[in-house]
């Protein structure tokens, strides 16, 4: 993908048909290395070939691809009311008094 990257910013700098050359100039300048058997292979995929009809003809193949999610499901149905003669619900703990800070005798920022 990154040979391909490489190429079209090449096509899109002026440069019409780029050699191997010319694309490892570009992946260089980004810190890549060029795998020299996937160049080749980009290379004589492209040669002859516009990347703007490329670019239109993969578009067109991604449209038929699914690219979303259903959406989610709906929400969990609300709990029924309770009954008449239903017990009332416990009331709810207290929570617990904060533990006090130990002094380990020595500070993070010193």
């Amino acid at each position: 993908m990154k040979h391909v990257a490489a190429y079209m910013l090449c096509v899109l700098g002026g440069n019409a048909s780029p050699d191997a050359a010319a694309v490892k100039k570009v992946l260089t300048a980004g810190g890549v290395e060029a795998d020299d058997a996937a160049l080749t292979k980009v290379i004589e995929s492209m040669n002859g070939k516009s990347i703007n009809d490329l670019v239109e003809a993969g578009t067109k193949k991604m449209a038929s691809v699914p690219s979303g999610g259903g959406g989610g499901g709906g929400g969990a149905a609300a709990p029924a009311a309770a009954a008449k003669g239903a017990a009332p619900a416990k009331a709810a703990k207290a929570a617990p008094p904060p533990e006090e800070e130990e002094d380990m005798g020595f500070s993070l920022f010193d």
